[in-house]
């Protein structure tokens, strides 16, 4: 039981949070892979209910009694809002759901929490859109990891390595190359 409650904390953890449980408990604890799914999830939405209930109340009360946090806050916002809202109204809330669902450092259900602070997006709306996203990232990373240790299994490190090279190399290609086919 001790595994479940170390994978359920790391997936609490802020940037790793899913993207480091579920691999951590497939190769390190060798627990269930449903089990695994649905201990991370639950574990990364925690933090997510807490951050979307709990930060405007903070900001309100910091704003109200520091006045750097009032111009901090102001400045934030109205930043923020005004570069990012055209995004956010093009794709509306698919943006919200791709933007957690992506299983990259700085994506995620904590930094979704704060987009959803931000955008000032009701907890009722919020949790859904994130929850979603969560859920979508936590099946990507399962997919990967599986495929991960399929191929170490059965070809090996040097075939994982290679393969890993690959992906990267492909990746950069795309990034410097968007517009053109390769």
């Amino acid at each position: 039981m001790i595994s479940e409650w170390q994978t359920f904390l790391l997936a609490m953890v802020p940037i790793g949070e899913l993207r480091i449980s579920i691999p951590i408990a497939l190769t390190v604890y060798n627990l269930n892979w449903l089990s695994t799914y649905f201990i991370s999830v639950i574990g990364n939405l925690i933090p997510v209910v807490l951050l979307l209930r709990f930060l405007g109340p903070i900001s309100s009360w910091l704003s109200e009694n520091f006045k750097f946090f009032q111009r901090f806050f102001s400045w934030l916002f109205e930043k923020t809002r005004k570069k990012y809202r055209p995004n956010l109204n093009k794709y509306g809330r698919l943006a919200l759901i791709t933007f957690v669902a992506l299983p990259f450092p700085f994506t995620g259900g904590w930094t979704g929490s704060l987009i959803a602070f931000l955008f000032g997006i009701p907890f009722k709306l919020a949790f859904p859109l994130i929850a979603l996203g969560v859920m979508i990232a936590g099946g990507i990373v399962l997919t990967f990891t599986w495929a991960g240790i399929a191929i170490e299994k059965y070809f090996g490190w040097p075939a994982l390595v290679i393969v890993l090279l690959l992906g990267i190399l492909i990746h950069l290609l795309f990034k410097k190359f968007p517009h053109q086919k390769v």
